[in-house]
């Protein structure tokens, strides 16, 4: 294997990227290149930031990032709880699944976006009907995920707890939860990226303050560097969110093995491992299934 990258090494490589980026964007937009697509109708990079520098010292734009955080976090918020808690409850209950899983398999794939007029409808507010929304892109990719996550749990964990006298809630609490958590946070950070297409979007057609409301103003003024404003602001806020969402998931999860590589960045050797569980062990076929027993008494 080859030696990884030190840290420095690493953050270089990340920062370069986006600058090479934006080197090969501000060549393009200043020499007015149009082969097949027309770079000569962007803004330059320096447009764009020039606009970036007037937008922040003007008390619009913080008020639309407040607007926009405070729907994103609100909405995404009320789809993470009721979505664990659904997909639990499907997966678990047989007459949950029969009830509500028609239902909801039906509304699944309309998209969110689709559902201003029914929001408009039922709420007397753009706020709500913005939060509605987000709430609703957010809701089944958290929804399906915790259930396949759920479904996919091992028995042996459930029978082990049972036979030490847990009943329903000790299960939930100890194995449910806990061994779901990896495919929970797969669905957050899935139904983060889709909450912000969501509220963006809802903001450009009924909301009044917001980042997707601002940049769907300057577009209906011919002010592209002003658009472009509204798509870094989104970019850097959803890669922000998302972080913090595989963050927290990695916290919780900390006492799940690590595959491919640790915290440090060093990668780990699987072979090493396996050889240093099986040391001194007659053959490696008869010591694994006492290491996977080792590992899903681990676990429990």
């Amino acid at each position: 294997m080859r030696r990884p990258l030190p840290k420095a090494g690493r953050y270089a490589l990340r920062a370069a990227s986006p600058a090479a980026a934006l080197g090969v964007w501000q060549l393009l937009t200043s020499l007015d290149i149009d082969l097949w697509l027309r770079f000569s109708q962007f803004p330059t990079v320096a447009d764009v930031a020039r606009a970036f520098a007037e937008r922040l010292s003007g008390p619009d734009y913080w008020t639309d990032l407040t607007d926009s955080l405070t729907r994103i976090l609100t909405g995404f918020l009320l789809a993470a709880v009721l979505g664990v808690a659904t997909g639990v409850l499907v997966a678990r209950s047989r007459l949950a699944e029969d009830l509500l899983g028609p239902v909801l398999e039906v509304i699944r794939p309309v998209p969110a976006i689709a559902l201003v007029p029914v929001a408009i409808l039922l709420f007397p507010s753009n706020e709500q009907g913005i939060v509605f929304i987000t709430c609703t892109a957010a809701f089944f990719p958290v929804l399906v995920s915790t259930r396949h996550a759920v479904r996919a749990l091992t028995p042996v964990w459930e029978e082990a707890v049972l036979t030490m006298g847990g009943g329903r809630w000790r299960i939930l609490a100890s194995v449910v939860l806990p061994g779901a958590l990896p495919g929970i946070f797969g669905g957050l950070s899935v139904g983060i990226g889709v909450s912000w297409i969501c509220v963006i979007s809802a903001e450009m057609i009924s909301g009044q303050y917001g980042v997707g409301y601002r940049t769907w103003q300057d577009y209906t003024v011919v002010n592209y560097a002003g658009v472009f404003v509204g798509m870094v602001t989104i970019g850097v806020l959803g890669w922000l969110t998302s972080t913090a969402v595989e963050l927290l998931g990695r916290r919780l999860t900390r006492w799940l093995p690590r595959t491919s590589y640790d915290t440090g960045g060093r990668p780990r050797s699987t072979r090493a491992a396996v050889t240093a569980v099986t040391a001194g062990a007659p053959g490696t076929p008869a010591t694994t299934p006492k290491t996977e027993e080792a590992r899903d008494e681990h676990l429990v």
